[in-house]
Protein backbone atom coordinates (compact mmCIF):
# COMPACT_ATOMS: atom_id res chain seq x y z
CA UNK A 1 0.00 0.00 0.00
CA UNK A 2 1.76 3.02 -1.12
CA UNK A 3 2.46 6.51 1.12
CA UNK A 4 1.16 9.86 0.71
CA UNK A 5 3.43 12.90 1.31
CA UNK A 6 1.76 16.02 2.90
CA UNK A 7 4.19 19.38 2.90
CA UNK A 8 3.59 22.53 4.51
CA UNK A 9 6.28 25.47 3.89
CA UNK A 10 7.06 28.32 6.06
CA UNK A 11 8.94 30.91 3.78
CA UNK A 12 10.65 33.91 5.43
CA UNK A 13 11.58 37.08 3.63
CA UNK A 14 13.09 39.80 4.20
CA UNK A 15 11.35 42.60 3.41
CA UNK A 16 12.82 45.59 1.34
CA UNK A 17 13.74 48.37 3.72
CA UNK A 18 16.71 50.22 4.34
CA UNK A 19 16.23 49.75 8.50
CA UNK A 20 15.00 47.10 10.35
CA UNK A 21 12.12 46.25 11.86
CA UNK A 22 11.69 48.16 14.99
CA UNK A 23 15.08 50.39 14.80
CA UNK A 24 16.87 52.50 12.65
CA UNK A 25 19.84 50.47 12.32
CA UNK A 26 20.71 49.47 8.34
CA UNK A 27 20.08 46.14 6.53
CA UNK A 28 22.75 46.26 4.26
CA UNK A 29 24.01 42.70 3.34
CA UNK A 30 27.77 42.00 3.61
CA UNK A 31 28.50 44.49 6.53
CA UNK A 32 31.84 43.19 8.95
CA UNK A 33 30.08 41.72 11.90
CA UNK A 34 28.05 43.25 15.09
CA UNK A 35 28.66 46.27 12.26
CA UNK A 36 24.72 47.29 11.90
CA UNK A 37 23.47 46.86 15.50
CA UNK A 38 22.27 49.30 18.56
CA UNK A 39 20.77 48.73 21.95
CA UNK A 40 17.38 48.13 20.12
CA UNK A 41 18.80 44.74 18.40
CA UNK A 42 21.34 44.56 21.02
CA UNK A 43 18.51 43.95 23.21
CA UNK A 44 20.44 45.73 26.20
CA UNK A 45 17.71 47.07 28.92
CA UNK A 46 15.96 49.92 28.77
CA UNK A 47 15.51 49.83 24.96
CA UNK A 48 12.60 49.89 23.31
CA UNK A 49 10.91 49.17 20.06
CA UNK A 50 9.45 51.39 17.39
CA UNK A 51 7.83 49.76 14.57
CA UNK A 52 9.00 50.41 10.66
CA UNK A 53 5.95 51.89 8.83
CA UNK A 54 8.00 50.43 5.59
CA UNK A 55 8.35 47.41 6.61
CA UNK A 56 4.22 47.10 7.62
CA UNK A 57 3.46 48.78 4.35
CA UNK A 58 5.36 46.20 2.17
CA UNK A 59 3.58 43.32 4.44
CA UNK A 60 0.16 44.67 3.56
CA UNK A 61 1.12 44.92 0.10
CA UNK A 62 2.58 41.33 -0.18
CA UNK A 63 -0.52 40.04 1.67
CA UNK A 64 -2.68 41.68 -0.78
CA UNK A 65 -0.49 40.01 -4.04
CA UNK A 66 -1.17 36.83 -2.53
CA UNK A 67 -5.06 37.41 -1.63
CA UNK A 68 -5.08 37.09 1.81
CA UNK A 69 -7.26 39.37 3.44
CA UNK A 70 -5.64 41.60 5.34
CA UNK A 71 -6.74 42.55 9.07
CA UNK A 72 -7.30 46.23 10.08
CA UNK A 73 -5.82 45.14 13.62
CA UNK A 74 -2.98 42.76 14.29
CA UNK A 75 -0.65 42.21 17.01
CA UNK A 76 2.99 41.94 18.00
CA UNK A 77 3.36 39.06 20.41
CA UNK A 78 6.78 37.98 21.89
CA UNK A 79 8.48 33.99 21.01
CA UNK A 80 10.05 33.12 23.85
CA UNK A 81 12.90 30.74 24.02
CA UNK A 82 16.74 30.53 24.32
CA UNK A 83 19.05 30.72 21.53
CA UNK A 84 22.93 31.78 21.19
CA UNK A 85 21.80 34.41 18.23
CA UNK A 86 18.81 35.98 20.28
CA UNK A 87 19.96 38.72 22.51
CA UNK A 88 16.78 39.70 23.96
CA UNK A 89 15.45 36.13 24.79
CA UNK A 90 12.53 36.49 22.50
CA UNK A 91 11.91 36.73 19.34
CA UNK A 92 8.62 39.80 18.51
CA UNK A 93 6.96 37.66 15.90
CA UNK A 94 2.81 37.43 15.32
CA UNK A 95 0.96 34.54 17.14
CA UNK A 96 -2.93 34.31 17.03
CA UNK A 97 -3.58 37.81 15.46
CA UNK A 98 -1.61 37.92 12.26
CA UNK A 99 -1.19 40.98 9.83
CA UNK A 100 -3.15 38.70 7.13
CA UNK A 101 -4.85 35.55 6.93
CA UNK A 102 -5.90 33.04 3.60
CA UNK A 103 -5.00 33.56 0.36
CA UNK A 104 -3.57 31.36 -2.22
CA UNK A 105 -0.61 30.82 -4.99
CA UNK A 106 -1.38 29.38 -8.29
CA UNK A 107 1.36 26.83 -9.81
CA UNK A 108 1.90 23.95 -11.74
CA UNK A 109 1.99 20.97 -10.31
CA UNK A 110 4.58 18.40 -12.36
CA UNK A 111 1.93 15.49 -11.36
CA UNK A 112 -1.40 17.33 -11.00
CA UNK A 113 -1.11 19.67 -13.08
CA UNK A 114 -2.33 23.49 -12.22
CA UNK A 115 -2.81 23.60 -8.85
CA UNK A 116 -4.19 26.40 -6.45
CA UNK A 117 -1.66 26.44 -2.92
CA UNK A 118 -3.62 27.75 0.28
CA UNK A 119 -1.90 30.29 2.46
CA UNK A 120 -2.42 29.67 5.97
CA UNK A 121 -1.56 32.99 6.83
CA UNK A 122 1.76 36.04 6.67
CA UNK A 123 2.72 37.58 9.53
CA UNK A 124 5.15 39.87 10.43
CA UNK A 125 7.93 39.33 12.57
CA UNK A 126 11.92 40.50 13.42
CA UNK A 127 14.72 37.68 12.25
CA UNK A 128 17.28 35.96 14.36
CA UNK A 129 20.73 37.15 14.31
CA UNK A 130 23.07 34.22 12.64
CA UNK A 131 25.83 31.60 14.52
CA UNK A 132 28.92 31.47 12.58
CA UNK A 133 30.77 28.28 13.36
CA UNK A 134 33.60 28.31 10.86
CA UNK A 135 35.78 31.58 12.09
CA UNK A 136 37.64 30.53 14.89
CA UNK A 137 38.48 26.72 15.98
CA UNK A 138 37.23 25.85 19.25
CA UNK A 139 34.29 28.48 19.54
CA UNK A 140 31.17 29.79 17.47
CA UNK A 141 30.66 33.33 16.89
CA UNK A 142 27.77 35.17 16.66
CA UNK A 143 26.97 37.81 13.79
CA UNK A 144 24.03 40.31 15.33
CA UNK A 145 23.89 42.28 11.91
CA UNK A 146 20.68 40.49 10.81
CA UNK A 147 19.34 40.66 14.39
CA UNK A 148 16.17 42.79 13.60
CA UNK A 149 15.68 42.71 9.99
CA UNK A 150 12.20 42.79 8.73
CA UNK A 151 10.71 39.74 7.81
CA UNK A 152 7.20 38.46 6.19
CA UNK A 153 6.27 34.31 7.11
CA UNK A 154 4.64 32.95 4.80
CA UNK A 155 2.60 30.25 5.90
CA UNK A 156 0.85 27.21 3.83
CA UNK A 157 -0.95 24.54 4.93
CA UNK A 158 -0.61 20.64 4.75
CA UNK A 159 -1.52 20.97 0.85
CA UNK A 160 1.50 19.92 -1.03
CA UNK A 161 2.06 16.36 -2.11
CA UNK A 162 5.85 15.79 -3.55
CA UNK A 163 8.78 18.10 -3.71
CA UNK A 164 8.32 18.35 -7.24
CA UNK A 165 4.88 20.82 -6.41
CA UNK A 166 6.89 22.32 -3.32
CA UNK A 167 9.84 23.68 -6.19
CA UNK A 168 6.85 25.05 -8.11
CA UNK A 169 5.26 27.21 -5.46
CA UNK A 170 8.27 28.50 -4.19
CA UNK A 171 8.78 29.66 -7.59
CA UNK A 172 5.89 31.34 -8.32
CA UNK A 173 6.18 32.69 -5.08
CA UNK A 174 9.45 34.16 -5.63
CA UNK A 175 8.42 35.65 -8.56
CA UNK A 176 5.13 37.56 -7.61
CA UNK A 177 7.38 38.84 -4.57
CA UNK A 178 9.78 40.23 -6.89
CA UNK A 179 7.08 41.83 -9.05
CA UNK A 180 5.82 43.44 -6.30
CA UNK A 181 8.76 44.89 -4.72
CA UNK A 182 8.83 42.78 -1.94
CA UNK A 183 11.93 41.34 -1.71
CA UNK A 184 15.08 40.60 -3.69
CA UNK A 185 14.14 36.92 -2.55
CA UNK A 186 17.88 36.11 -2.62
CA UNK A 187 18.40 32.42 -1.07
CA UNK A 188 22.02 33.35 -1.50
CA UNK A 189 21.43 36.15 1.04
CA UNK A 190 19.71 34.89 3.33
CA UNK A 191 16.77 37.07 2.22
CA UNK A 192 14.46 33.98 1.28
CA UNK A 193 15.04 31.22 3.48
CA UNK A 194 12.41 27.49 3.46
CA UNK A 195 11.85 25.74 6.10
CA UNK A 196 9.79 22.36 5.28
CA UNK A 197 7.20 20.11 6.90
CA UNK A 198 6.77 16.68 6.17
CA UNK A 199 4.67 13.90 6.92
CA UNK A 200 3.51 10.70 5.96
CA UNK A 201 0.41 8.62 5.85
CA UNK A 202 -1.99 5.94 3.89
CA UNK A 203 -3.79 7.47 1.25
CA UNK A 204 -7.11 9.09 3.51
CA UNK A 205 -5.17 8.50 6.22
CA UNK A 206 -5.32 10.90 9.62
CA UNK A 207 -2.40 13.07 9.22
CA UNK A 208 0.90 11.68 10.14
CA UNK A 209 3.77 13.07 12.72
CA UNK A 210 5.61 15.96 11.21
CA UNK A 211 9.29 16.77 11.16
CA UNK A 212 10.72 20.13 9.56
CA UNK A 213 13.57 20.47 7.85
CA UNK A 214 16.02 23.49 7.70
CA UNK A 215 19.03 24.49 6.10
CA UNK A 216 18.47 24.38 2.61
CA UNK A 217 20.19 26.72 0.49
CA UNK A 218 18.03 26.50 -3.13
CA UNK A 219 14.66 25.80 -4.52
CA UNK A 220 16.80 22.41 -6.11
CA UNK A 221 17.65 21.84 -2.73
CA UNK A 222 14.64 22.25 -0.79
CA UNK A 223 13.08 19.58 -3.35
CA UNK A 224 16.51 17.19 -2.31
CA UNK A 225 15.76 17.49 0.98
CA UNK A 226 11.75 16.63 1.13
CA UNK A 227 12.64 13.25 -1.20
CA UNK A 228 15.37 12.39 1.73
CA UNK A 229 13.25 12.98 4.66
CA UNK A 230 10.14 11.44 2.53
CA UNK A 231 12.37 8.18 2.26
CA UNK A 232 13.68 8.36 5.76
CA UNK A 233 10.13 8.44 7.59
CA UNK A 234 8.99 6.02 5.04
CA UNK A 235 12.13 3.63 6.17
CA UNK A 236 11.15 4.07 9.81
CA UNK A 237 7.30 3.57 9.44
CA UNK A 238 7.63 0.32 7.47
CA UNK A 239 9.78 -1.12 9.40
CA UNK A 240 7.43 -0.49 12.46
CA UNK A 241 8.62 2.53 13.62
CA UNK A 242 7.59 5.85 15.11
CA UNK A 243 8.76 9.33 13.60
CA UNK A 244 9.27 11.47 16.23
CA UNK A 245 8.81 15.18 15.72
CA UNK A 246 12.27 16.85 15.50
CA UNK A 247 13.51 19.35 13.37
CA UNK A 248 16.40 18.65 10.98
CA UNK A 249 19.40 20.04 9.36
CA UNK A 250 19.86 19.28 5.47
CA UNK A 251 23.27 18.45 4.50
CA UNK A 252 23.67 19.41 0.72
CA UNK A 253 26.79 17.84 -0.06
CA UNK A 254 25.98 14.11 1.46
CA UNK A 255 21.86 14.72 0.69
CA UNK A 256 21.04 13.41 3.71
CA UNK A 257 19.43 14.76 7.10
CA UNK A 258 19.95 15.02 10.51
CA UNK A 259 18.73 16.34 13.82
CA UNK A 260 19.33 19.54 15.39
CA UNK A 261 16.57 19.26 18.13
CA UNK A 262 13.12 18.34 19.03
CA UNK A 263 10.82 19.94 17.33
CA UNK A 264 8.58 22.47 19.92
CA UNK A 265 4.64 23.16 19.41
CA UNK A 266 3.30 26.83 20.11
CA UNK A 267 3.03 26.42 23.73
CA UNK A 268 6.19 25.77 24.58
CA UNK A 269 7.43 29.76 23.37
CA UNK A 270 4.70 31.24 25.89
CA UNK A 271 3.70 33.46 23.40
CA UNK A 272 2.34 36.79 24.64
CA UNK A 273 1.27 40.40 23.15
CA UNK A 274 4.41 42.35 23.59
CA UNK A 275 3.67 45.52 25.91
CA UNK A 276 6.13 47.55 24.60
CA UNK A 277 4.57 47.88 21.14
CA UNK A 278 1.14 49.65 20.24
CA UNK A 279 -1.63 47.08 18.73
CA UNK A 280 -1.30 47.59 15.02
CA UNK A 281 -4.29 49.44 13.79
CA UNK A 282 -4.45 49.54 9.60
CA UNK A 283 -6.67 52.09 7.96
CA UNK A 284 -9.08 51.34 5.16
CA UNK A 285 -6.78 54.27 2.84
CA UNK A 286 -3.45 51.99 3.70
CA UNK A 287 -4.79 48.86 2.68
CA UNK A 288 -6.13 50.29 -0.53
CA UNK A 289 -2.58 51.99 -0.94
CA UNK A 290 -0.60 49.33 -0.77
CA UNK A 291 -3.48 47.68 -3.15
CA UNK A 292 -2.47 50.36 -5.69
CA UNK A 293 1.25 49.58 -5.52
CA UNK A 294 0.88 46.40 -6.86
CA UNK A 295 2.17 45.84 -10.09
CA UNK A 296 0.68 43.31 -13.39
CA UNK A 297 1.56 40.19 -11.76
CA UNK A 298 3.38 37.67 -13.70
CA UNK A 299 -0.09 35.56 -14.33
CA UNK A 300 -1.87 38.69 -15.75
CA UNK A 301 1.44 39.64 -17.44
CA UNK A 302 1.64 35.68 -19.30
CA UNK A 303 -2.41 36.26 -20.22
CA UNK A 304 -1.56 39.76 -21.84
CA UNK A 305 1.27 38.55 -23.74
CA UNK A 306 -0.23 35.36 -24.98
CA UNK A 307 -3.60 37.17 -26.24
CA UNK A 308 -2.22 40.81 -27.01
CA UNK A 309 0.92 39.67 -28.77
CA UNK A 310 -0.24 36.10 -30.08
CA UNK A 311 2.30 34.37 -28.60
CA UNK A 312 2.39 31.14 -27.85
CA UNK A 313 2.02 30.08 -23.75
CA UNK A 314 5.65 29.05 -23.71
CA UNK A 315 6.86 32.27 -24.60
CA UNK A 316 4.40 34.08 -23.04
CA UNK A 317 6.00 32.37 -19.77
CA UNK A 318 9.26 32.60 -20.61
CA UNK A 319 9.09 36.42 -20.97
CA UNK A 320 7.18 36.99 -18.09
CA UNK A 321 8.70 34.96 -15.39
CA UNK A 322 11.19 37.90 -14.60
CA UNK A 323 9.40 41.43 -14.45
CA UNK A 324 12.49 43.37 -15.83
CA UNK A 325 12.86 40.98 -18.72
CA UNK A 326 9.01 41.27 -19.61
CA UNK A 327 9.15 45.59 -19.40
CA UNK A 328 12.57 45.02 -21.92
CA UNK A 329 10.64 42.62 -24.81
CA UNK A 330 7.39 45.03 -24.27
CA UNK A 331 10.48 47.89 -24.92
CA UNK A 332 11.51 46.43 -27.62
CA UNK A 333 8.23 46.05 -29.62
CA UNK A 334 7.20 49.34 -28.49
CA UNK A 335 10.68 50.63 -30.40
CA UNK A 336 8.97 49.23 -33.35
CA UNK A 337 10.29 45.46 -33.86
CA UNK A 338 7.06 42.64 -34.15
CA UNK A 339 5.91 40.89 -30.99
CA UNK A 340 7.32 37.38 -32.68
CA UNK A 341 10.45 38.37 -33.79
CA UNK A 342 11.22 40.51 -30.36
CA UNK A 343 10.38 36.99 -28.03
CA UNK A 344 12.74 35.45 -30.21
CA UNK A 345 15.41 37.62 -30.14
CA UNK A 346 15.05 38.22 -26.40
CA UNK A 347 15.06 34.25 -25.16
CA UNK A 348 17.53 33.55 -27.75
CA UNK A 349 20.82 36.28 -26.91
CA UNK A 350 19.20 38.83 -24.02
CA UNK A 351 18.06 36.41 -21.74
CA UNK A 352 21.60 34.39 -21.47
CA UNK A 353 23.78 37.74 -20.66
CA UNK A 354 21.26 38.90 -18.29
CA UNK A 355 20.97 35.89 -16.26
CA UNK A 356 24.88 35.44 -16.15
CA UNK A 357 25.45 39.59 -15.30
CA UNK A 358 22.18 40.78 -14.61
CA UNK A 359 21.78 43.16 -17.17
CA UNK A 360 21.09 43.61 -20.58
CA UNK A 361 23.46 44.04 -23.36
CA UNK A 362 21.93 46.71 -25.21
CA UNK A 363 18.95 49.27 -24.80
CA UNK A 364 15.93 47.99 -26.37
CA UNK A 365 15.67 50.43 -28.79
CA UNK A 366 18.87 49.13 -30.21
CA UNK A 367 18.24 45.71 -30.05
CA UNK A 368 14.87 46.79 -31.97
CA UNK A 369 16.90 48.46 -34.33
CA UNK A 370 19.07 44.91 -34.89
CA UNK A 371 15.61 43.04 -35.34
CA UNK A 372 14.53 46.06 -38.14
CA UNK A 373 18.11 45.19 -40.38
CA UNK A 374 17.35 41.46 -40.07
CA UNK A 375 14.02 41.48 -40.71
CA UNK A 376 14.43 43.79 -43.99
CA UNK A 377 17.14 41.11 -45.33
CA UNK A 378 19.79 43.70 -44.98
CA UNK A 379 22.39 41.01 -42.71
CA UNK A 380 21.48 37.30 -42.02
CA UNK A 381 20.31 36.24 -38.66
CA UNK A 382 23.92 34.96 -37.75
CA UNK A 383 25.25 37.97 -38.88
CA UNK A 384 22.61 40.14 -36.59
CA UNK A 385 23.72 38.04 -33.34
CA UNK A 386 27.73 39.45 -34.56
CA UNK A 387 26.05 43.20 -34.73
CA UNK A 388 24.33 42.88 -31.33
CA UNK A 389 27.54 41.29 -29.54
CA UNK A 390 29.93 43.96 -31.67
CA UNK A 391 27.47 46.85 -30.27
CA UNK A 392 26.91 45.89 -26.78
CA UNK A 393 30.65 46.77 -26.55
CA UNK A 394 31.45 49.59 -29.03
CA UNK A 395 28.09 51.33 -28.36
CA UNK A 396 27.60 51.55 -32.55
CA UNK A 397 24.71 52.06 -34.03
CA UNK A 398 23.54 48.73 -35.94
CA UNK A 399 24.41 49.95 -39.12
CA UNK A 400 27.48 51.46 -38.57
CA UNK A 401 28.80 48.09 -36.98
CA UNK A 402 27.32 46.23 -40.11
CA UNK A 403 29.14 48.45 -42.41
CA UNK A 404 32.45 48.17 -40.64
CA UNK A 405 32.33 44.10 -40.23
CA UNK A 406 30.99 43.86 -43.91
CA UNK A 407 28.15 41.77 -42.23
CA UNK A 408 25.74 43.53 -45.21
CA UNK A 409 23.91 41.13 -47.22
CA UNK A 410 24.84 41.33 -51.01
CA UNK A 411 21.76 41.77 -53.36
CA UNK A 412 23.31 42.24 -56.52
CA UNK A 413 22.37 39.17 -58.83
CA UNK A 414 25.81 39.29 -60.57
CA UNK A 415 27.78 38.72 -58.19
CA UNK A 416 25.07 35.75 -55.99
CA UNK A 417 25.08 33.72 -59.46
CA UNK A 418 29.35 34.71 -59.31
CA UNK A 419 29.22 32.74 -55.53
CA UNK A 420 26.84 30.46 -57.18
CA UNK A 421 28.67 29.53 -60.09
CA UNK A 422 31.19 28.84 -58.54
CA UNK A 423 30.40 26.38 -55.96
CA UNK A 424 28.25 24.55 -58.61
CA UNK A 425 31.52 24.20 -60.11
CA UNK A 426 33.44 22.86 -57.09
CA UNK A 427 30.67 20.04 -56.38
CA UNK A 428 29.92 18.02 -58.92
CA UNK A 429 29.00 15.45 -57.28
CA UNK A 430 26.72 16.75 -54.85
CA UNK A 431 24.86 19.07 -57.95
CA UNK A 432 24.31 15.30 -59.21
CA UNK A 433 22.96 14.28 -56.15
CA UNK A 434 20.50 17.06 -56.04
CA UNK A 435 19.66 16.52 -59.12
CA UNK A 436 18.45 12.95 -58.37
CA UNK A 437 15.90 13.83 -55.88
CA UNK A 438 18.40 14.39 -52.66
CA UNK A 439 17.23 17.66 -51.98
CA UNK A 440 18.63 17.71 -48.50
CA UNK A 441 22.01 18.65 -50.28
CA UNK A 442 20.06 21.93 -51.13
CA UNK A 443 21.28 23.25 -47.66
CA UNK A 444 25.03 21.93 -48.28
CA UNK A 445 25.13 24.05 -51.51
CA UNK A 446 23.61 26.82 -49.62
CA UNK A 447 26.15 26.83 -47.04
CA UNK A 448 29.19 26.68 -49.15
CA UNK A 449 27.96 29.69 -51.07
CA UNK A 450 27.24 31.45 -47.73
CA UNK A 451 30.89 29.94 -46.54
CA UNK A 452 32.53 31.74 -50.22
CA UNK A 453 30.47 34.91 -49.36
CA UNK A 454 31.54 35.26 -45.70
CA UNK A 455 27.94 35.51 -44.65
CA UNK A 456 26.95 38.03 -47.08
CA UNK A 457 25.08 36.19 -49.13
CA UNK A 458 21.10 36.21 -48.63
CA UNK A 459 20.35 32.51 -48.15
CA UNK A 460 16.93 32.77 -49.35
CA UNK A 461 17.86 34.09 -52.57
CA UNK A 462 21.01 31.78 -52.88
CA UNK A 463 18.77 28.85 -52.20
CA UNK A 464 16.23 30.06 -55.00
CA UNK A 465 19.10 30.55 -57.36
CA UNK A 466 20.81 26.81 -56.93
CA UNK A 467 16.98 25.37 -57.27
CA UNK A 468 16.73 27.25 -60.34
CA UNK A 469 19.95 26.40 -62.02
CA UNK A 470 19.56 22.49 -61.01
CA UNK A 471 16.45 22.65 -63.09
Amino acid sequence: MSWETVIGLEVHVQLATVSKLFCGCPTTFGSPPNHNVCPVCLGLPGALPVPNEGALRLATRAALALDCTVHRRSVFSRKNYFYPDLPKGYQISQFDRPLATGGSVRCESPERGPISVPIARLHVEEDAGKSLHDRFANATAIDLNRAGLPLAEIVTGPDLRSAGEARAYLTTLKQILVYAGISECSMEQGSLRVDANISLRRPGAPLGTKTEVKNMNSFANVARAIDAERERQQALLEAGQAVEQVTLLFNAATGTVRPMRSKEDSHDYRYFPDPDLPEVVLSAEWIAEARAAIPELPDAKRERFAAGYGLSAYDARVLAADRRIGDYFEAVVHAGAAPKPSANWVMGEILGHYNAAGTVPVPAATLAAVIAIVERGEVSHSAGKTILEAISASGETPAVAAARLGLMQVRDDGALEAWVDQVLAASPKEVERCRSGETKLLGFLVGQVMKLSRGQADPKAIGSLIERKLE
